[in-house]
């Protein structure tokens, strides 16, 4: 994939974005779905490894940009996250005293709304590909619950579903 369209797909999603994997949905349409240039599997991975390294939630996006298309990717895809940083400094020398105005603050909650709803919509067919077998299935509903139910940390459901996770692919490996 041409690196100039690749970094302005991941300007678009970073742009119409207010959170860290609120871009999933926009990458998911246009990497997966309309260009091919990455298949859910490696969307879910580069999330992964978005997920566990230190920083922005955001990040998983230099591992999409390598995913697609190598280093030049990766640095066409950090400079897709550093744009609409920098861009906001500037606007708000002209926007800052605006943003109090009850229109404005109406339309960045229908925003954040329309976000959420999209990141939503996208976990669905990603959760149906990273939960292709019962026994994973069964973990996450499981761990959900747990979630939902107790007060649990979330940290500890994860490293938990992780060390059953590795002890079934271990029985598995000897057994099978």
């Amino acid at each position: 994939m041409n690196i100039a369209i690749l970094y302005l797909i991941l300007l678009k999603a970073t742009l119409t974005s207010f959170s860290g994997l609120g871009s999933l949905p926009v990458i998911r349409q246009d990497l997966v779905v309309t260009h091919q240039a990455l298949r859910d599997s490696q969307l879910n991975a580069a999330v992964a490894v978005g997920r566990v390294t230190p920083g922005p939630a955001g990040l998983y996006l230099v591992s999409v940009g390598y995913l697609v298309s190598g280093m030049p990717g990766a640095i066409a895809a950090w400079l897709a996250l550093v744009t609409p940083a920098l861009s906001v400094i500037l606007m708000l020398q002209h926007l800052g005293r605006k943003a109090e105005h009850p229109r404005i603050k109406s339309m960045l909650q229908a925003i954040v709304l329309a976000s959420a709803g999209l990141l939503l919509a996208t976990a669905v067919p990603l959760a149906n590909e990273a939960l292709s077998g019962v026994l994973l299935s069964l973990i996450a509903i499981g761990s959900a619950l747990i979630l939902i139910f107790t007060k649990i940390d979330s940290i500890w459901v994860i490293l938990g579903s992780a060390v059953i996770c590795l002890a079934i692919d271990a029985v598995c490996a000897i057994y099978l």
